[in-house]
């Protein structure tokens, strides 16, 4: 079992930076692929970006591109995501999913995650 805690949202000016962190507790978890996503008011949940469980494979959707990075700390059972040149449209709920893989690759669809976390509120003012 893998609980997730979301922390390090917050309100924003537009061209700023946040960084979110994803803590998980539970030992497979260095064994997890994480992927954040993300659902605004009226919307569905969307992809954001995704990490194989070495970290060595990364995945963004491409409005994020150039401007968000993903990462890990295994030892410290935490994954991040680095959020730069903010933008008002990137206004929304974040939240940090995670499975276990047997393999060194990325997740992309909502539904390959078996773990959530309850979100954190990212707001980008312009």
């Amino acid at each position: 079992q893998v609980q997730l805690v979301e922390s390090g949202g917050g309100l924003v000016q537009a061209g700023g930076s946040l960084r979110l962190s994803c803590a998980a507790s539970g030992r497979t978890f260095s064994r997890c692929a994480a992927g954040w996503f993300r659902q605004a008011p009226g919307k569905e949940r969307e992809f954001v970006a995704a990490i194989s469980w070495t970290g060595g494979d990364t995945d963004y959707t491409d409005s994020v591109k150039g401007r968000f990075t993903i990462s890990r700390d295994n030892a410290e059972n935490t994954v991040y995501l680095q959020m730069n040149s903010l933008k008002p449209e990137d206004t929304a709920v974040y939240y940090c999913a995670a499975v276990w893989s047997l393999r060194a690759i990325t997740y992309l669809q909502a539904n390959e995650y078996r773990y959530w976390g309850q979100g954190t509120q990212v707001t980008v003012s312009s």
